[in-house]
């Protein structure tokens, strides 16, 4: 190699100079032996590197503040057990379409094929990268120094382009320690750092605008494609004009305010009944960003949510999505259209103007929904306003929202604070939920709430989980003290894993395996949430009554300190009206679903 063009940079130091190009602030992980050149690098950087505990937490924090800049995250990984203790967010990430750059330590390429220290290697040597194939977009092992530049640059291209996604970058330490010239870095510098997105014709749009303005009963379905695509005022614009009533999946929660006249809610297992049946008598489905997944479409069973493709239906679909394989994946579709959602809802709502300048009242529709919205509160009165103590689920939530600012983030787990607030919390600005969706992980909303804070500090966060979900990672409770995020961890505690234990009651009669000892009001010899966030050294709450609940969660917020509030909470089951195939799996020809437990 000719010296005179060394600039006495490794590769570890480029990488830390291409992430600061990439205006990249923050970059979550763990150190490791593999890993640490890159450390040295990022300590001479602008960039903060965020330390956690362990390595599924910073797969779920960057996950979230990923949701919340738009643009894909950066992790750095250790070989081995750090790369698999990261999988299971970084997996989240994949299944919920979030862009994220995984940079992981690899052995020495001298050691390949001698089976060094801590390498995963019982089938094949030198695969560790192997690992992620099943969930990244593309997994690349960098065998030579000279390919990194491209290698980063291809990486972040993909991680945020089409149906975005994470993908893998696994390093041989020996090659983060290289030195080489600057000339591949310097020619990648000069390339674009988005690329267009497609959006449609003319022609098209005209195609869809009429055959919606000629339908009985159409329907707009969006998914979380809305969001990731930060589509919410052009598709506000597109239903507002052309009238359309608005059905989301659990991952388009939120693509719209919640207060939007047009607005029916969460389709499929944890629906209601307007907005099932609405789509059941819909003979226009306007899909957008949604991949019709299972439980938003009640296993796809007709009858529950869509009739789509069932005997003497003829119910027809419109299906935009960035990604060609989602689209008739699960429904026959009638028009698919490959592009981004906001570029295409533009394209739609100019020529829908253009074409039918008054646009679409459907006041009948609207006034359907806004009954629906009464009647549905006025039955979840008692239970929001109860002073039963452990606490309903449904008082819980509504304190929740009494005390949130409109843009506040919140960040679900699985459970109550996952399918009740879907159903029946008001998400006021689009973007402000964060949920994990197609990997349903438990775990991902504690330290994804340490994402979103560091992605927006300006605004108030929270953590809705279960004692379950809170008891995966707790330690991520030390990064956030470190950091002094002011976020609020409000652990809807019933003693057990909820859901699932009233599902084996409901089917089996019994709780085993589901349930932690005691009660929620009286664990027995169990952890003491409050206890173990003093510990940690942040803010540490258990509420005793109802009436507690509503001015400590105010409190905590005014603090701007670190606090987990503790809040015992009844086991009842999320109202459902729609089906789940496992019902039929566990209880054949039986109407059961969950219960108390």
């Amino acid at each position: 190699m000719d010296g005179s063009k060394l600039d006495g940079k490794t590769v570890a130091e480029h990488i830390v100079d291409f992430l600061e190009r990439r205006d990249i602030e923050h970059v979550f992980g763990l150190c490791g032996h593999t890993n640490i050149a890159v450390l040295a690098a990022l300590a001479e950087s602008p960039i903060d590197f965020i330390t956690v505990r362990h390595e599924q937490i910073a797969s779920h924090a960057a996950d979230a503040y990923a949701r919340v800049q738009g643009r894909a995250s950066v992790v750095l990984s250790h070989l081995s057990p750090g790369l698999t203790n990261c999988a299971t967010g970084v997996a989240n990430a994949a299944l919920d379409c979030i862009p994220m750059v995984v940079i992981a330590g690899d052995i020495p390429t001298h050691y390949y094929g001698k089976h060094p220290h801590q390498e995963v290697n019982l089938h094949a040597d030198a695969a560790q990268w192997e690992i992620y194939r099943p969930f990244v977009k593309r997994a690349w092992r960098v065998d030579r120094a000279d390919l990194m530049a491209d290698i980063l640059e291809k990486a972040f291209h993909l991680a945020e382009s089409g149906q975005p996604g994470p993908v893998l970058v696994n390093v041989p330490m020996d090659i983060f320690s290289e030195v080489i010239p600057s000339d591949t870095f310097e020619r990648v510098a000069k390339n674009t750092r988005a690329l267009k997105k497609p959006s449609i014709d003319d022609d098209t749009a005209r195609e869809i605008v009429e055959a919606l303005a000629a339908s009985k009963n159409p329907v707009a379905y969006v998914g979380g494609g809305i969001l990731l695509a930060q589509a919410s005022e052009e598709l506000r614009a597109f239903v507002d004009h052309m009238g359309l009533p608005v059905a989301h999946s659990l991952m388009g929660k939120g693509a719209l305010s919640d207060d939007h006249p047009l607005v029916m809610g969460m389709t499929g297992f944890w629906g209601t009944t307007l907005v099932n049946q609405t789509c059941l008598d819909a003979d226009t489905i306007f899909a957008v960003g949604t991949r019709f997944k299972e439980a938003d479409c009640s296993s796809w069973y007709p009858g529950y949510t869509f009739n789509i493709g069932a005997k003497g239906n003829d119910a027809r679909v419109i299906h935009i999505d960035i990604e060609p394989q989602e689209i008739g994946r699960n429904y026959p579709t009638e028009i698919g259209v490959v592009a981004d959602a906001k570029a295409a809802l533009r394209v739609l709502t100019r020529v829908a103007r253009e074409m039918y300048l008054d646009g679409f009242a459907r006041t009948e529709k609207k006034a359907e929904i806004a009954t629906f919205r009464e009647a549905f509160k006025a039955s979840n009165h008692e239970m929001q306003t109860s002073s039963a103590f452990p606490m309903m689920p449904e008082r819980i939530l509504a304190d929740a929202r009494k005390a949130l600012p409109e843009d506040a983030i919140i960040t679900t787990d699985v459970g109550w604070n996952k399918n009740g607030v879907g159903q029946q919390f008001d998400i006021l600005t689009p973007g402000s939920i964060l949920t994990p969706g197609g990997f349903a992980t438990m775990g991902f909303g504690p330290p994804g709430a340490i994402g979103a804070k560091l992605a927006a500090p300006e605004r108030v966060v929270i953590s809705l989980v279960g004692d379950g979900g809170f008891g995966q990672n707790p330690s991520m409770l030390a990064t956030a003290v470190e950091l002094d995020l002011g976020i609020v961890w409000l652990v809807m505690n019933n003693n057990a894993f909820g859901t699932i234990a009233g599902l084996q009651k409901a089917h089996y009669g019994l709780t085993y395996g589901t349930t932690f000892p005691g009660s929620a009001e009286a664990p027995t010899n169990g952890p003491g949430y409050a206890e173990i966030a003093r510990g940690y050294g942040a803010e540490g709450v258990r509420i005793s009554s109802a009436d507690e609940l509503l001015p400590a969660l105010k409190a905590a917020i005014a603090s701007g300190k670190p606090t987990v509030l503790d809040v015992p909470m009844i086991n009842n089951p999320t109202p459902t009206t729609g089906h789940w195939n496992i019902l039929d799996i566990y209880s054949p020809d039986k109407d059961v679903s969950h219960v108390s437990t």
